[in-house]
């Protein structure tokens, strides 16, 4: 039964104090989304400095508003709905593991291979759209898939990326510089975690990102003044100008040469999507009671609001409700991230502000996020579920690697191409495992998840999808790119031998289920 409002409830009870924690979680992650995309175009790929930041970032950045503006009415819409005080919005910005694919797949190659930065903006733009294009029609199948997909799956397939990319990659930032990020750590970690409270009340994730910061620059005062000390870090403050996002169909003169890079981009669109079921299946575990469908919506009209704005990357509900529920955050995180992020990028006060922000000491936040993720995939699945949470791991561990062995090899001015033999073959194995990963631990948790529950049938059946999928690229491609392909495009026998081995699989589970009695097809 709804209750009645209280006074008051309109004016307060969409925002509450731990809002500030979880803004600056959400908007630190998605500043730094900003600052890696532009240093990336500028610096390794040559684009002018002016088209990336001020066309190019607000365009992107105009998506996020948009898409947490829509998330902040959702909530405020839910907690009138459900009658509840602590609805929290569920959390959006810029979809990373698309920055790095769109980058190196998309706009980085056509600037190599054309020279012409216009050209592969338009292609960027182009393949953004048909990106949120693929997000819109999928939308409306999100809500059955949650219903059928086991919670270990949902959840699970993001736990591993939690716990590997969005914990393991910041804890290397912490690592870098120890004295900045250790500290800031603890005091997430004592704050978040431990519930302490702040001196003068401060919010956990401000206080361990300005005691961070005083560390950082209170060392390289020390060190102008100090000749014993480390050197002092280079500060490069950028140039505030105003670039305000426009709508432009520059990208439909493209059409013919944006086709050749879908295969690439569009296996991220897809993966927004199953993200988005499980994050939405995360809010629902957590007490929000959020329909997939509209989370699902909102993502594909952001990403297409984006594209056609001038942004080259999409956007996704991001992992972590759970994280900023637990800071008591409500609707008023994301109202404050999109205008913060849309504005910013827009007069240019987001490469200022991040100039002045040590990595070290924002990584911690996203580290507490990574752990309470990773903490609700197990507690929230059932028990006998856990070994499906932890096969999801797997995949994860392969893109991990993968990401790592190709930083190093870039480092040492090498590339995939030049490792031989065993070596070769490792890096060939892992790139299998590790294309496609969200998508693969799907799969994998489904289906042991039915074995646990002796539903053989189903998980047999699993396997038989993850074959045809495994066909086509969808999960385990062999191409660098983690492209998708027509089987017979591909030169490769990886992908007919991977999926005929899911087939033996399937084949096998579905004989074992159809021996079984009718009396004893599930465990419950």
């Amino acid at each position: 039964m709804r209750r009645a409002p209280a006074p008051g409830d309109r004016i307060l009870r969409w925002h509450a104090p731990g809002d500030w924690n979880a803004f600056f979680g959400l908007a630190l992650d998605n500043l730094t989304q900003l600052v890696i995309l532009s240093s990336l175009l500028i610096g390794l790929f040559g684009f002018p400095p002016d088209l990336v930041l001020r066309v190019m970032v607000p365009g992107t950045a105009a998506g996020v508003l948009v898409g947490d503006l829509l998330y902040t009415w959702l909530a405020i819409r839910l907690k009138r709905a459900a009658g509840r005080a602590d609805v929290t919005a569920m959390p959006f910005g810029i979809d990373t593991p698309s920055l790095f694919g769109i980058v190196f797949g998309v706009l980085g190659p056509v600037m190599m291979l054309t020279r012409d930065p216009l050209l592969a903006w338009k292609i960027g733009m182009g393949v953004t759209v048909a990106m949120g294009g693929l997000e819109l029609v999928l939308a409306f199948a999100g809500d059955r898939a949650r219903r059928v997909v086991p919670r270990a799956a949902l959840l699970g397939s993001i736990a591993g990326v939690a716990v590997l990319l969005i914990a393991f990659l910041p804890a290397l930032k912490v690592f870098a510089d120890p004295l900045v990020g250790l500290v800031s750590l603890v005091i997430v970690l004592a704050a978040l975690v431990g519930g302490l409270r702040m001196p003068w009340g401060l919010p956990g994730a401000f206080a361990a990102v300005l005691g961070g910061a005083a560390i950082f620059w209170g060392r390289a005062l020390l060190a102008a003044t100090w000749a014993a000390a480390p050197p002092a870090p280079m500060l490069a403050l950028a140039s505030p100008a105003l670039a305000l996002p426009w709508p432009t169909l520059a990208w439909v003169q493209v059409l013919d040469d944006m086709v050749p890079y879908l295969p690439v981009a569009l296996p991220f669109a897809l993966a927004t999507v199953v993200g988005g079921i499980d994050n939405t299946e995360s809010a629902i575990v957590a007490g929000d009671e959020y329909r997939t469908r509209d989370i699902l919506l909102v993502e594909a009209v952001a990403t297409m609001l984006a594209g056609t704005c001038g942004g080259v990357i999409q956007n996704t509900p991001y992992i972590g409700h759970p994280a900023y529920k637990a800071m008591g955050a409500r609707a008023g995180y994301t109202l404050a991230t999109g205008v913060v992020i849309g504005a910013g990028a827009a007069v240019g006060v987001v490469s200022l502000l991040v100039s002045l922000l040590p990595e070290a000491a924002v990584a911690p936040i996203l580290i507490f996020i990574g752990l309470q993720i990773t903490a609700q995939a197990f507690l929230a699945s059932p028990a006998r579920h856990a070994s499906a949470v932890a096969i999801s791991f797997i995949p994860a561990v392969a893109a991990l690697v993968l990401i790592q062995a190709n930083g190093l090899l870039a480092a040492a001015g090498k590339s995939a191409a030049d490792l031989t033999g065993a070596g070769r073959e490792t890096f060939q194995t892992l790139l299998v495992l590790g294309n496609g990963f969200i998508l693969t631990a799907l799969f994998w948790a489904s289906a042991l998840a039915w074995i646990i529950d002796r539903r053989l049938l189903q998980a047999g059946a699993v396997l038989g999808l993850a074959g045809l999928a495994a066909l086509f690229g969808l999960i385990h491609s062999p191409l660098p790119s983690g492209a998708v392909f027509w089987p017979w495009a591909v030169q490769s026998g990886t992908s007919p031998s991977v999926a005929g081995a899911y087939g033996v699989a399937a084949a096998l589970l579905l004989l074992l289920g159809a021996r079984r009695a009718p009396g004893t097809a599930s465990a419950g």
